[in-house]
């Protein structure tokens, strides 16, 4: 049996408890837009108010649907939502393409990237309740991982993300 170079590279990253880090496009500030990913068929996130320090929204955008959402931390709509998205969803979406690329968020979205480069404009779908209270609670854990002492030993419950010597 003749084994390729390939196969043998990708068995052994299959039997690591370690995962490839997809570097950001382009660096990001994560003063606006904090919290930014694409999961469970949302482009999803936490952004920050940009009248109240101490107030964020969760907003989202479906794949395929296009449906949109967005509403405070405690669940409150955002004033801003109507037919179109607001300017929490703008930001959200330049936030991703920053972190993803262009071409990596609308192949997720299902979606048509409009002139310029324009994400928002190739969507079609309207208002949509999506699960918040989740999104939140995951950008809060991920805040919590922040705060963990430096060291070398392993999170039991960070087994699989790469050591820093993995990531180079």
């Amino acid at each position: 049996m003749v084994v390729n170079e390939a196969d043998t590279e990708r068995a052994a990253w299959e039997r690591g408890s370690t995962v490839r880090v997809v570097e950001p496009v382009r660096p990001r500030k994560l003063a606006k837009v904090p919290f930014v990913e694409l999961a469970e068929g949302r482009l999803q996130g936490v952004v920050s108010s940009g009248s109240d320090p101490a107030r964020v929204y969760v907003a989202s955008i479906a794949a395929r649907t296009h449906g949109f959402g967005c509403s405070t931390n405690n669940n409150r709509p955002c004033g801003g939502l109507g037919a179109r998205p607001c300017k929490h969803l703008r930001a959200l979406a330049d936030e991703a393409v920053l972190q993803y690329g262009v071409d990596r968020v609308a192949r997720y979205l299902h979606a048509e990237v409009g002139a310029e480069g324009d994400l928002l404009a190739g969507l079609a779908g309207g208002r949509e309740a999506a699960p918040a209270a989740a999104v939140f609670s995951r950008f809060l854990r991920h805040l919590a991982y922040l705060e963990l002492p430096d060291q070398r030993a392993p999170i039991p419950e960070l087994h699989w993300f790469p050591a820093p010597e993995a990531v180079r």
